[in-house]
């Protein structure tokens, strides 16, 4: 573990990554909410907590750290390796799709691969080039719904969650974006919520072009074996399940009827992509291929959902 006494020889900035970096490596700390490596984790860590640009030149690491510095690094630092607790809940903010995002331990920690879809503007599946609406269903901190309406400069984007804390944090970032008059975040246990006619006065009620999830998808045997850095996150979020598809079943059953007649689901499942197969076996999935990596991310057309009986 850290050595906070140790710490006292440490001068500069570089003293420190290469410590933090040591202290990460010796304790096996697991990676997988941003970084996937200890340099990286590192060279984060202590930038952030110095509130210096990830880019911050490697010449300037040579500055001299003041005590109150290293104090607040050896606080971060005990936190990462001795609580498990992920980096992005000691910075309080995360990095989907280049912004930023302010997040804690109210909300899981952005990292969906759908980013890679935002970027490319949902091509080649979405059907038009300026979607209106958007929803962006299990919100969480808002990333992809508010990454989603930076892209579409016109569209407007509804954040729904069950849980009223992670609609907090959703607001903090759309107030971050001042994005108060396209983007609303409402409660609601999947789309319960889009019953309430007042919600809609300008449009037919709750139909969007593109509706996307990344619901909670962990199998109970695989939340029972994760890393200690996935017990900081909120289970809501994670667990639906003995087979992970508690949550995808509901959406795949009741999205038809709130896309419009050509619009698109985009549903992130993970690892239980295997289970929703076995589960629709007659079901021709179209299932992402991503170029920086990730997996389990199907797409299905409105209609292709209204032809079936789920």
């Amino acid at each position: 573990m850290p050595d906070s006494l140790s710490t006292n020889s440490l001068a500069t900035i570089a003293d420190y990554i290469r410590y933090t970096y040591s202290c990460m490596n010796r304790e096996q700390v697991y990676f997988g909410h941003g970084t996937d490596n200890a340099w990286d984790e590192s060279v984060s860590l202590v930038l952030q907590l110095l509130d210096l640009p990830w880019d911050f030149s490697n010449e300037m690491w040579a500055c001299r750290l003041t005590s109150k510095e290293i104090t607040r690094l050896n606080k971060a630092l005990d936190s990462r390796i001795l609580n498990r607790t992920p980096l992005a809940y000691i910075t309080k903010q995360a990095w989907f799709c280049e912004y930023r995002f302010n997040v804690d331990e109210r909300v899981l920690i952005p990292r969906s691969p759908i980013a890679e879809l935002i970027d490319h503007r949902f091509a080649p599946w979405v059907s038009v080039d300026e979607p209106e609406y958007i929803l962006d269903l299990c919100t969480g901190s808002g990333c992809i719904g508010i990454a989603s309406a930076l892209e579409f400069e016109t569209a407007q984007v509804d954040l729904l969650d069950i849980s009223s804390d992670a609609l907090d944090v959703a607001q903090s970032n759309i107030d971050e974006y001042d994005l108060q008059d396209r983007v609303r975040a409402i409660e609601s246990d999947v789309f319960s919520a889009l019953s309430d006619t007042s919600l809609f006065p300008d449009k037919a009620q709750g139909r969007y072009d593109v509706i996307i999830s990344n619901p909670p998808y962990v199998d109970q045997h695989d939340f029972d074996t994760m890393p200690a850095e996935y017990n900081q996150e909120p289970v809501l979020g994670l667990v639906a399940g003995n087979d992970g598809l508690d949550i995808a079943r509901r959406i795949l059953a009741e999205a038809a009827q709130y896309l419009t007649d050509d619009g698109l689901l985009i549903v992130e499942v993970g690892n239980s992509w295997v289970a929703l197969e076995e589960a629709y076996p007659d079901f021709p999935f179209t299932w992402v291929e991503f170029e920086r990596g990730g997996h389990g991310v199907f797409v299905i057309r409105a209609d292709e959902l209204k032809s079936r009986a789920w």
